[in-house]
């Protein structure tokens, strides 16, 4: 089970999807070879470090004993390695300890800490969430006590939305928040699939949990965020007793063993409120949406770990008499090969729509005028849900097909192959259901200035096409997505004037709509960047674009006219239709 950090990948995606121009306009620190030696460096923790953790967490996992939660065997030394590297603050605020980079580049090292260790790297992404809500909302003491801890690492988040019974509903939630008088509040209650919700990798662990107070109005407008320190932080920063509130147990899951996912029991535990009151689940987005990039960016991750394993095997598999020359390996069977190219396809796609997603909230945050960054806050807005639930729903395909290419072996636990596609089944379910993030599309994102949004990207998207067309080696490609472009589009005004039942009922279809096509742009613009070259890596962009586009561009349009037709069967089926 080896792991090799895909460093090259990762630096000329980057370039594909405009981070060159981006630093070159709003990083005068940082230039092409700074971000070659980052992502060297971060590859290389993540293939020495982090990845030689990964089997031993699956097997041995994170304990749970006498009230107290033990990270899986090497995480707490390997965590403590990533904070000394300071690879926790590579874009967060300079104010507060950050180093100040760009979020695409904090998403690809990330990438490759998840790839390398999914499990662990659930941990620092928590807390990346947790630095955003309280840079953004947190009291003047919060920022000058808590935040810089967080931004260094020494100290974790985790973020505490769930109840029983409260999961995707948070309107349900009934943990309290009471008044103590002093000016903080006395918070009670039960939170559950709290991740990394306690551990022994850190000094401290800070839960941003969203709970009520006593007079607050029914449903969501009375919920409201708070911070509560597993040890209490006193006025001069040092840390005071340990807080009422504790783990009571931690699930036993399907994958991520290596992740303490924990039930957490507060018990008037001492707590500071987080912006306005009332305000908690508009201040949380910040932290979801922060961890809704991320988990996107898990299912790149995953996928690229199941790809490179399954090509090793691949490579080293003899099995029958094989059709095209590969020294007798079953990487000489087509359908073999055809797996893989798509597995490298479908991975490299995700991992450019994730990166552009970046790349546009760092443009969103530093561009010179208003227009701009209002423009492309939007694009973020609309790219998210893609990225979250498309690329996750692509970790699991990858990791299915990962476990196909192994053959019986796959289903056999000692090669690995089945820990990846167990792993990767998580992503597409937290950090709101992929259907959810599809509802988010459809609901708002789409409806965004009329549809104007989603407009916009599409004749992005057209310009490509055509750019295609103009390359012999690429015309099959630019003439594929512009039937998608424009299957997209015909989706797009179907759903702007089929509002309400009709539009959610075809919300999933949609998104994969939308993410198959935009994926096959990325790729098509990569083989763009490629062309001409005589590096048979480079040539490799265009292989992988035509793949793409014979095997899910060509689909596109039936995938259109399915979402537009189905909505009235999905309505007019009741649960007895289909019961046994």
């Amino acid at each position: 089970m080896t792991f090799r950090a895909p460093v090259r990948d990762l630096a000329f995606a980057l370039s594909s999807v405009g981070h060159d121009a981006l630093i070159a306009r709003a990083y005068p620190d940082l230039d092409t070879g700074t971000v070659a030696a980052v992502l060297e460096a971060a590859g290389a923790f993540a293939t020495d470090v982090l990845a030689p953790l990964n089997r031993k967490g699956d097997t041995e996992g994170a304990r749970y004993e006498n009230g107290k939660v033990t990270a899986a065997p090497g995480f707490a030394d390997a965590y403590k390695a990533f904070v000394d590297g300071g690879w926790n603050s590579l874009s967060a605020d300079p104010d507060f300890g950050g180093q100040g980079l760009s979020k695409a580049m904090e998403l690809a090292v990330f990438e490759m800490v998840h790839a390398a260790n999914m499990a662990f790297g659930l941990c620092p992404m928590l807390t990346q969430g947790a630095i955003e809500a309280l840079a953004m909302h947190g009291t003047e003491r919060q920022k000058r006590l808590v935040l810089p801890k967080l931004v260094s690492g020494e100290w974790t988040g985790a973020m505490c939305l769930t109840e029983p019974q409260a999961g995707s509903d948070l309107a349900a939630l009934t943990a309290m928040a009471k008044p103590d008088g002093a000016g903080g509040y006395q918070l009670s209650g039960q939170k559950i699939f709290i991740t990394w919700g306690d551990h022994d990798a850190a000094d401290n662990i800070c839960h941003l949990i969203i709970a009520r107070t006593p007079d607050a109005p029914p449903g969501v407008k009375g919920i409201s965020l708070f911070l509560a320190s597993k040890f209490q932080v006193k006025d001069d920063g040092s840390l005071g007793p340990r807080n009422d509130f504790r783990p009571a147990s931690i699930e036993h899951k399907l994958g991520i063993h290596g992740s303490p996912t924990c039930v957490m029991l507060y018990e008037g535990a001492q707590a500071e409120l987080v912006g306005e009151l009332g305000q908690g689940l508009p201040h949380m987005f910040i932290m979801m949406n922060a961890a809704r990039l991320q988990v996107g960016v898990q299912g790149v991750a995953i996928a690229e770990r199941a790809f490179q394993q399954a090509l090793a095997f691949a490579q080293e598999r003899k099995q029958g008499r094989t059709t095209w020359d590969a020294d007798g390996t079953i990487y000489g069977h087509p359908d073999v090969r055809r797996m893989l190219i798509l597995m490298k396809a479908k991975t490299e796609a995700a991992r450019a729509i994730c990166l552009t997603t970046g790349v546009l909230a760092d443009i969103a945050r530093l561009a010179d005028s208003e227009e701009e960054r209002a423009a492309a806050r939007a694009r973020q807005e609309l790219l998210t849900p893609i990225a979250k639930a498309w690329s996750t729903d692509i970790g699991v395909e990858v990791a299915s097909l990962g476990v196909q290419v192994h053959g019986g072996m796959g289903f056999i636990e000692e090669t690995g192959a089945a820990q990846h596609y167990r792993d990767a089944r998580i992503a597409p379910i937290y950090e709101g259901t992929n259907g959810i993030q599809a509802i988010d599309l459809v609901g708002r994102k789409v409806a965004m200035e009329d549809g104007r949004v989603m407009g916009g990207l599409c004749a992005e998207l057209a310009l490509t096409a055509e750019s295609l067309t103009e390359i012999p080696e690429l015309a099959l490609v630019g003439r594929r997505l512009a039937a998608g472009v424009a299957a997209l589009e015909r989706a797009t005004e179907w759903l702007l004037a089929n509002r309400g039942a009709p539009s959610l009922a075809a919300a999933t279809p949609y998104l994969k709509l939308a993410g198959d096509v935009i994926g096959g742009a990325m790729l098509g613009r990569q083989a763009l960047a490629a062309a001409g070259s005589d590096d048979p890596w480079l040539k490799g962009k265009a292989a992988l674009a035509r793949v793409y586009a014979g095997q899910v561009l060509a689909q596109a349009g039936g995938l259109a006219d399915g979402l537009m037709d189905g909505a009235d069967d999905l309505e007019a089926t009741p649960a007895a239709a289909l019961a046994s």
